[in-house]
């Protein structure tokens, strides 16, 4: 038990100084895990009058709310989108985005009865909150209301025909107001505002999915009535009644898109809405002090090898997981409100159990006040947990990623982010969760024992000081586009006006649809030719969820999406919901079930999958020699095949159980590089070697690419071989996880000398002898992270970065595009290293 929690007699006041508490959960260690801690000064806000437009209905009622007046961004955002302008703001977490969107969008609604507005989120939690924000102004007339998949159905035709302002998501967007665009014409007619809240998210194949729903949404509202060229609502007044200044060729409702922090956000509004956009990023808010720690888990005592890692590991860190969970008893002991934000769902659960269980051991009943809040969870239990961290029930939660948008959290003293979320602006929107109404925080990144954690924890400059990335997404990926221009024809038939609309090859696009029969060419335009509605998952989560059911009772104890109910439904699987433990009995992959059962083994459960990649063009490549760097598309087949029982308490492997499911296959994008065995053996590194050494490189180019790219681990795959048949040398692949690429490989491509040298810094530098999950092990490795070589990857990367540096400068000079002729491609060599 830790000792903060051992004094946990009763509900302690939270500390005043982040630095007190900071030094309290240092000193548990006999060895200090923190690596660096970062004093972020707090900032006084810069006020302004408001804007004389503003009704004073509307000023009362923020008054009412404890606000005097706006931030100087605020009013700046908020007088841009009156005036017609699309426009994005892109400040810091806490600097009330929100106010900036609703000034405008509520002066509307509040001059002319009819207007409407469409409020757009990523996530339920985020609509919910804003409804409640909304909701509570109490402003006549307005009638907000939520329009997604938990609305009741017998609510959503008084939505349609009576609500003002709708609080939606772009997947019901895209399923349900699109689809029945005539239900909605009325809506759509007199649509004044869109609202995209944290459009940052909206990135990879997701962020181009949605770019073109919201062309979708334009088209549509053009198709409904808007006055074109001026947006006017004959009879309005105020904001509603203003010619437009923007927009497309409809010149229909204002885009006013919030972001976090990022890099270029008026390049990525434009991308998401196709309208010029304006940037406002000069953030004016007050902001209280935040002390961030950088914190590394301890050494466990050396153990014999495990023969079966594949590894000779003699010494590995505690799991980030438990040092969250330590962590967050001792906050929740001292009284202070604590967010844990997990990567995973399965990991949110064990983060929660643990500090549950090391509360009640040390006060009968302080586990209760902690609680896990993932996605899958049902409606009720979502809202209660919202409803209980708000009031102060809980003073503790463990949460995946659903919380870090911005759900007004008041009041939380600290946050725990067990692992590097991806991005720096993720990091940074996770951070400012603490501290939001004004007061000091503690914001605490522990390390999971990855190459790219250990290599931030110890290099702090990566992370502070540094602009946060551009968020990366493609419209014009051909695997979003035709399925995207489908579902267009399918609301209504394509003319060659809307092919301008969605952009670069969208007429490439229609032909092809035409060619494959679904879509039938007429002189008024395209018409989908079937019955059904064509079937496109926007998040590319792989299709419908699967039900989690109780067997013995029938109960829905939640949903998880389909590209993942392999890993984590697989007959034999532990499935924990709410801290209780379940047994997968069944998995129906055709009915979309998975049966399970209650019960608490003393092990985990972990998949494991083949795969084979295959060369299908190539796009562009540098030629350095022996070392050569390519970009293209690849064919990647992938098969979970078996699955490790590990003994929780020590990792030890019990066995290993072979699964019968069916292969997946994905067209996707990579980037790869190619060494000659010549180069190889002149640099010492012997063809034995040569397999470890590439797998090795591999992992560990991976684990460093969401240092560049938009992206975490998660979202990429790679492979790597001594001679692969289409290359015909020794070649390292990483490729997008997503069909049709999600610009990450390209991405890394432009940037290939700063990711490979970050690789061979952060394998160089780590302290292990032989390799461990700090460099060059993964831990989603389909060969059990065997072999690898950790000194000859070095040896490897010192190669290619020797050979490529002089060609990269600058790489734009070096680009030469081939067509989409490769050398035949034949059955393929076992590839002995992928991830």
């Amino acid at each position: 038990m830790t000792p903060a929690a051992t004094r946990a007699g009763r509900e302690r006041a939270p500390v005043t100084a982040p630095a007190d508490l900071l030094r309290r959960l240092r000193s548990r260690n006999a060895t200090d895990p923190v690596t660096h801690v970062e004093q972020v000064p707090a900032r006084a806000g810069t006020p302004v009058t408001w804007p004389d437009w503003v009704p004073e209905e509307l000023r009362e009622a923020l008054r009412r709310r404890g606000v005097e007046a706006p931030w100087r961004h605020q009013a700046e955002a908020a007088q841009l989108a009156y005036d017609g302008q699309h426009v994005v703001v892109a400040t810091g977490t806490a600097s009330g985005k929100s106010l900036a969107y609703l000034l405008p969008a509520l002066s509307a609604l509040l001059a002319d009865p009819r207007a409407t507005v469409l409020y757009l989120a990523p996530t339920k939690a985020l609509a919910a909150d804003q409804l409640r924000a909304v909701t509570s102004l109490e402003l006549e007339g307005i009638r907000p209301a939520c329009y997604d998949g938990d609305t009741p159905r017998a609510e959503r035709e008084w939505i349609r025909r009576h609500s003002r302002l709708v609080l939606t998501n772009p997947d019901m967007l895209h399923h349900g107001l699109l689809p029945g665009h005539a239900q909605w014409s009325g809506f759509l007619r007199r649509l004044t505002y869109v609202i995209v809240d944290e459009c940052h998210t909206y990135r990879g194949v997701f962020g181009s999915h949605v770019a073109h729903v919201l062309r979708r949404l334009r088209r549509r509202c053009a198709a409904s009535g808007r006055t074109p060229g001026s947006g006017r609502i004959p009879g309005a007044r105020g904001p509603a009644a203003l010619p437009r200044q923007g927009g497309g060729p409809d010149r229909g409702p204002v885009f006013l898109l919030a972001s976090a922090t990022s890099g270029d956000p008026a390049t990525t509004a434009e991308r998401l809405t196709g309208l010029p956009t304006t940037a406002v990023t000069e953030d004016a808010s007050p902001r209280g002090g935040v002390t961030f720690a950088l914190w590394e888990p301890p050494l466990l005592p050396a153990e014999p090898a495990d023969p079966t890692a594949g590894a000779d590991l003699t010494q590995v860190r505690r799991s980030a997981l438990r040092e969250t969970a330590d962590l967050l008893a001792d906050t929740v002991a001292e009284g202070v409100r604590t967010l844990a934000f997990v990567r995973s769902r399965r990991g949110a659960e064990v983060v929660a159990a643990h500090a549950r269980r090391s509360l009640d051991e040390a006060v009968p009943g302080l586990g209760r006040r902690v609680a896990a809040y993932r996605a899958g969870y049902l409606r009720e239990e979502r809202r209660e947990l919202e409803r209980a961290l708000l009031d102060g029930d809980l003073l503790g939660l463990a949460s995946t990623n659903a919380l870090e948008l911005g759900v007004d959290l008041v009041g939380l003293d600290a946050v725990v982010i067990c692992g590097w979320p991806g991005t720096r602006a993720s990091l940074w929107q996770q951070a400012g969760r603490a501290g939001r109404s004004g007061q000091e925080a503690l914001a605490v990144l522990v390390a999971r024992d990855d190459p790219l954690d250990t290599y931030l924890v110890h290099h702090p400059e990566a992370l502070f000081g540094r602009p946060v990335e551009a968020t990366v997404l493609d419209p014009a990926n051909p695997y979003v586009l035709a399925p995207q221009l489908a579902c267009a024809a399918a609301e209504a038939p394509l003319t060659p006006a809307d092919l301008e609309l969605f952009g670069t090859g969208a007429k490439e696009a229609v032909d092809s649809l035409v060619a494959t029969g679904a879509l039938r060419a007429r002189p008024t335009g395209w018409y989908w030719r079937h019955r059904e509605r064509p079937e496109v998952d926007l998040r590319g989560e792989g299709g419908t969820p699967v039900c989690v059911v109780e067997s013995a009772t029938g109960r829905l104890l939640g949903t998880v999406d389909g590209s993942s109910s392999h890993f984590l439904l697989h007959p034999g699987a532990v499935y924990l919901h709410q801290g209780v433990s379940y047994v997968v009995d069944e998995l129906d992959l055709a009915d979309g079930c998975a049966l399970v059962h209650p019960e608490e083994p003393d092990w985990s459960t972990h998949a494991r999958d083949v795969t084979s990649l295959s060369v299908a063009s190539v796009r562009s490549y540098v030629d350095a020699g022996p070392v050569g760097l390519f970009l293209g598309e690849v064919d990647v087949t992938s098969q979970v095949v078996s699955y490790q029982r590990r003994r929780i308490a020590s990792g030890e492997v019990i066995d290993t159980r072979p699964l019968d499911l069916p292969t997946r296959e994905l067209r996707t994008v990579a980037v790869w590089f190619t060494v000659s065995p010549q180069a190889l053996a002149a640099a010492g590194v012997d063809p034995p070697d040569v397999p470890g050494a590439l797998h090795a490189a591999e992992h560990a180019a991976i684990g460093l690419l969401p240092l560049i790219a938009t992206c975490d681990r998660w979202d990429i795959g790679g492979l790597s071989t001594a001679v692969h048949a289409d290359t015909e040398a020794p070649t390292v692949f990483v490729y997008d996880g997503h069909p049709g690429g999600a610009g990450f490989a390209e991405r890394a491509y432009g940037t290939a000398d700063a990711w490979l040298r970050a690789t061979r810094e952060a394998i160089a530098e780590c302290g292990c002898e032989s390799g461990c999950p700090s460099c060059v092990q993964s831990p989603k490795c389909g060969n059990g992270n065997n072999p690898l070589a950790k000194s000859e990857a070095v040896q490897v990367l010192d190669v290619v970065l020797a050979n490529l540096s002089d060609a990269l400068r600058p790489v734009e000079d070096a680009l030469r595009p081939v067509g989409d002729g490769v050398r035949p491609v034949g059955d393929g060599v076992r590839p002995v290293g992928e991830e």
